[in-house]
């Protein structure tokens, strides 16, 4: 579970827990926040371990994997949620700017996957990467960010034909906005930006970090053990 420490990603790591997963909570900068999650795991009677690791990085992105290993075994389940977002306009937009964005968001994504199949189970598994409505959405000032989400959903659909005859399914949750640590953070959860997304939303509210975990939790399961190449949007109608 790739960027697990908070938010959306914390949320998916105690719902596969309670499922009966093992989770490994990946986590960058927050090892605070990482082991605060699999100590509340391990509270309710599950199994976590927090793992370091920045995904940009391919030297971390081994010893993620490798940690994994060691503490678990073979791996079943990858959910791709490390992930960021910063906003900028047309005439803003810099290298700096779209490599940071890229080099986690699209890069990082690859290089975690192409390492954990390596150690998938024989019997294959299920990778869920988390993209965003964004990527359909497409709201303005968000050029670089939505683009690495489109980058995700086509992914998505590639990896799920050429992991098929692996039995690894693929498929990718699309969240729309979820009041998270983050979305906070950047001051996003009221104001215009939060009007707007209700304002335009069908069902007339932002997500809640249950609904997401809640999809991802379906993907993972023998439930959708005929789904794969699927983009599912958690959006409350929006696209």
């Amino acid at each position: 579970m790739t960027g697990a420490s908070k938010g959306i990603g914390a949320e998916i790591s105690a719902r596969l827990a309670a499922e009966g997963a093992a989770v490994a909570v990946n986590y960058s900068a927050s090892k605070q926040a990482a082991d605060r999650v699999v100590a509340a795991i391990i509270a309710k009677g599950g199994k976590a371990v927090a793992v370091h690791g920045n995904l940009a990085d391919a030297k971390d992105v081994k010893s993620v994997v490798a940690e994994t290993v060691k503490a678990f075994g073979a791996i079943d389940i990858l959910v791709n949620n490390a992930g960021i977002y910063e906003f900028a306009p047309l005439e803003a937009i810099t290298p700096e700017h779209f490599h940071k964005h890229f080099d986690l968001n699209v890069l990082g994504l690859l290089l975690i996957s192409g390492e954990v199949v390596q150690h998938f189970n024989p019997n294959g598994g299920s990778i869920i990467n988390i993209s965003s409505g964004v990527s359909t959405i497409a709201p303005a000032n968000t050029a670089v960010y939505t683009a690495t989400k489109a980058s995700v959903d086509a992914i998505s659909a590639v990896l799920a034909k050429e992991l098929a005859p692996r039995k690894i399914r693929v498929n990718a949750v699309n969240p729309g906005m979820v009041a998270t640590e983050g979305v906070v953070s950047a001051g996003l959860h009221e104001g215009d930006m939060r009007n707007w997304i209700e304002s335009v939303t069908p069902l007339g509210r932002i997500g809640k970090v249950e609904e997401i975990a809640a999809a991802v939790a379906f993907f993972a399961s023998d439930e959708a053990s005929y789904v794969t190449g699927e983009t599912l949007h958690v959006t409350g109608g929006l696209r």
